[in-house]
């Protein structure tokens, strides 16, 4: 603790997630990587409160609410990757981003994930310079490109059909971190079970996957079309990237996203990516070249895109996908990520 205290102004890097062992948190683990593998050295977040004049960085912007983030003169960063402001039935979203717009002089850094959120930001008055678009990015290693092999031991695992279409859904899409029953609209859980609706009849034999905590909204949904599915529900982030090989489509319903992860897994492991045009899907997906995109809350094309991925697949369009995923990954966004870090932590 005394040498910390001794430590030149600006010279570490301490990197805030959200304690909830989810997305953000695994943002900043990679971050961690990141930043080592430029030469930033990053601080034990338990001395965050017992140091002045070092450099903190976010995983969210909702940090930037009821907290003293500037009293110990800190510079601050954060990430701002989802929350449009006016949206109903989330005042949060536009408290948030009022305190951007009454900070922003304070705020050093700024990361969005994609070109829509940087637009909105810049609505703020934040000068331009602080607002760094990269996006959430992936980590190959964890997710080769399925094959039979590992399509048959997944399935066997999880007890799904070695010959059953299945589609999957890896998200946190009902209200707290309870059962979930209460959905959260931003995330599209009405729109995922209409969906499934609509192709049970189309699709014979079909089955979901689940992962993520909350899922209780869409297993109760599920539960009254009749059709199977399998929740599960890892604790690392390791755990759920195998878990792709056992799709034959992803999809994604959502109505605001900051990524979300799943655009670049589903790519990278070789599935069929259905999504909605949200997040970072705007910047990424390319319709019908490396992915299937249509617009919010359109059911039919939603429905079209998925039976289309699961009855006949397009192993060129997977091929683009991985290619897709090997630009997006962590190695790559080294460069945007030394310029966002560049003038921050000090050198």
């Amino acid at each position: 603790m005394l040498r910390a205290r001794r430590w030149h102004p600006y010279s570490h890097l301490f990197l805030a997630g959200d304690w909830a062992s989810w997305v953000i948190d695994e943002e900043m683990r990679s971050l961690t990587a990141i930043a080592r593998e430029l030469g930033v050295p990053v601080a034990e977040r338990r001395l965050l409160g017992r140091v002045k004049r070092q450099s903190v960085f976010f995983g969210s912007q909702f940090d930037l609410l009821g907290r003293r983030l500037y009293d110990r003169e800190h510079r601050v960063g954060t990430a701002y990757f989802h929350g449009l402001p006016g949206t109903p039935g989330y005042p949060e979203f536009d408290e948030v981003y009022e305190e951007l717009r009454r900070s922003h002089a304070r705020i050093d850094r700024l990361q969005v994930s994609h070109s829509a959120m940087r637009d909105v930001v810049l609505g703020s008055g934040i000068d331009p310079a602080k607002v760094h678009l990269i996006p959430i990015g992936i980590d190959l290693s964890l997710f080769p490109i399925r094959d039979v092999a590992s399509r048959a031991a997944i399935r066997r695992g999880l007890g799904l059909p070695l010959d059953a279409p299945v589609i999957g859904s890896m998200q946190k899409d009902g209200v707290g971190w309870d059962k979930g029953l209460e959905p959260k609209l931003i995330k599209g859980p009405d729109v995922f079970v209409e969906v499934v609706a609509r192709l049970r009849d189309r699709v014979p034999g079909l089955h979901v996957l689940l992962t993520g905590p909350s899922r209780g909204y869409v297993r109760a949904g599920l539960e009254r079309l009749g059709v199977p599915y399998v929740h599960v529900f890892p604790r690392r982030y390791q755990d759920v990237a195998p878990l792709y090989a056992a799709l034959d489509a992803y999809v994604v319903t959502s109505r605001q996203e900051g990524g979300p992860k799943a655009v670049l897994e589903s790519m990278a492991a070789g599935v069929s990516l259905v999504t909605t045009r949200v997040g970072q899907a705007t910047d990424i997906v390319v319709h019908e070249e490396n992915a299937y995109m249509v617009e919010i809350n359109d059911l039919d094309g939603l429905v079209h895109f998925t039976e289309r991925s699961l009855l006949s697949p397009d192993a060129a369009m997977l091929r683009r996908g991985r290619l897709t995923a090997e630009a997006h990954t962590y190695e790559a966004q080294l460069p945007l990520w030394r310029s966002l870090l560049d003038g921050f932590v000090a050198s």
